[in-house]
C-alpha cells in the first residue's frame, strides 16, 4: 500500500483525469506532490524527463498525461497522436524504472480494443482484431504503453500497472467543439442552442452507436483503489458496465439543460465504433464499483461549468 508520505508525481495533473486523481489523493491525506505543467516539462523530450526524474525522484507515478481528443482530432492529427503519446509514455515509464519508482499507474483508453470485438470488452480481447481506423494511432500508442509496463515488470520486477478507463466526463473536461469528446460537445451544443434560441441541435452520425460514461471522480476513486490494492501485470478495465446510445445520451443532456428544440442527425459524419462497453467483472471482483449515475453526473457537471471561460 502507498504511504501518505510518498512523493507522488501526477503527469497531467491539470487535465480532467489527473486533477480528479489529485483531488482524491488530497482527500485521502496525501500532501507530498511534485507538479510540472507542459510548459515547464515537455514529456516528449527525453533529456527533460530524465533530468526531472533525477532531481525529484518520485515514489509513485500516475501517468495521466496524453494527447487526447475526439474522432475529428484523432483522425486529423494522426501523426501527433501516435508520436506524442509514444514519446510521453516511453520517457516517463523508462525513467520510472531508472529512478526506482515504487509504483506506477499507466492510464490508457477503451479504444485499445478491436473495433468489432465481442461486447462487453474483456481485458483478454486486447490485440485480437483490427482497431477502429479513426483512432488507430492513439490506440496503438496506448497499447504500446501497456506492453511497456508489462515488459519492465517482467524484465526488471517493476510494480507498473495499467488501467483502461471507459469514456470519461467531469470537471476540467474539454469543450472545444473541434476536438472534444461526445458528452462535453453535446453539453456545449445544447447550452448554446438554448441561450441563442436555435430551433435544432445537429449531432454527428446516426445516433445509434452505444457508449459507456464514467464520472472522473469515480475514475479517481478506482485509480486510488488500484494503487492501494492491485499489483499484477494484467491491465484492468475501469467503467460502470452500462452503456447508452448517442441518441439517448443527447435526449438526456437535452433534458438536463432544459433545451426545447429538435435533434438533427448528420449521417454524413462518421459514427466511430458501433459499441464500446467495458466488462468490469475483474474490477468488481476486486471490490470496486462506481457510485455516480450518469444523470446525476451530468447535472453536477453542468451546474459547475464556468461558461464565460468556455465561450471566451
Amino acid at each position: 500500500m502507498l504511504n501518505k508520505s510518498d512523493k507522488v508525481y501526477i503527469a497531467g495533473h491539470r487535465g480532467m483525469v489527473g486533477s480528479a486523481i489529485l483531488r482524491k489523493l488530497q482527500k485521502e491525506g496525501f500532501e507530498n506532490f511534485v507538479f510540472r505543467t507542459s510548459a515547464e516539462l515537455d514529456l516528449r523530450n527525453q533529456q527533460e524527463v530524465e533530468t526531472f526524474f533525477q532531481n525529484e525522484k518520485p515514489d509513485v507515478v500516475v501517468l495521466a498525461a496524453a494527447k487526447v481528443g475526439g474522432i475529428h482530432a484523432n483522425n486529423t492529427f494522426r501523426a501527433e497522436f501516435l508520436y506524442d503519446n509514444l514519446m510521453i509514455e516511453s520517457n516517463v515509464i523508462h525513467q520510472s524504472y531508472v529512478q526506482g519508482v515504487k509504483k506506477l499507474l499507466f492510464l490508457g483508453s477503451s479504444c485499445i480494443y478491436p473495433k468489432l470485438a465481442q461486447q462487453p470488452l474483456k481485458e483478454e480481447y486486447l490485440l485480437t482484431g483490427l482497431l477502429e481506423p479513426t483512432n488507430e494511432p492513439y490506440a496503438i500508442a496506448k497499447i504500446a504503453g501497456i506492453k511497456l509496463c508489462e515488459a519492465y515488470r517482467s524484465q526488471y520486477g517493476c510494480n507498473f500497472i495499467s488501467a483502461m478507463p471507459t469514456n470519461l466526463y467531469g470537471p476540467n473536461d474539454n469543450y472545444d467543439l473541434n476536438n472534444s469528446h461526445v458528452l462535453p460537445a453535446l453539453i456545449r451544443k445544447f447550452h448554446t442552442a438554448k441561450i441563442e434560441g436555435k430551433p435544432f441541435v445537429e449531432i454527428w452520425g446516426t445516433g445509434s452507436p452505444k457508449r459507456e460514461f464514467l464520472h472522473a471522480d469515480d475514475l479517481a476513486d478506482a485509480c486510488y483503489f488500484l494503487l492501494q490494492n492491485y499489483n499484477e501485470s494484467e491491465l484492468v478495465n475501469i467503467g460502470c458496465g452500462e452503456d447508452i446510445s448517442i441518441k439517448e445520451l443527447a435526449m438526456l443532456v437535452k433534458d438536463v439543460i432544459g433545451y426545447e428544440g429538435d435533434l438533427k442527425f448528420d449521417t454524413s459524419k462518421p459514427d466511430g465504433t458501433p459499441r464500446k462497453l467495458m466488462n468490469v467483472d475483474k474490477l468488481n471482483a476486486l471490490g470496486w464499483h462506481y457510485s455516480i449515475s450518469l444523470k446525476d453526473g451530468i447535472e453536477k457537471v453542468y451546474k459547475e461549468l464556468k461558461w464565460e471561460e468556455i465561450l471566451a
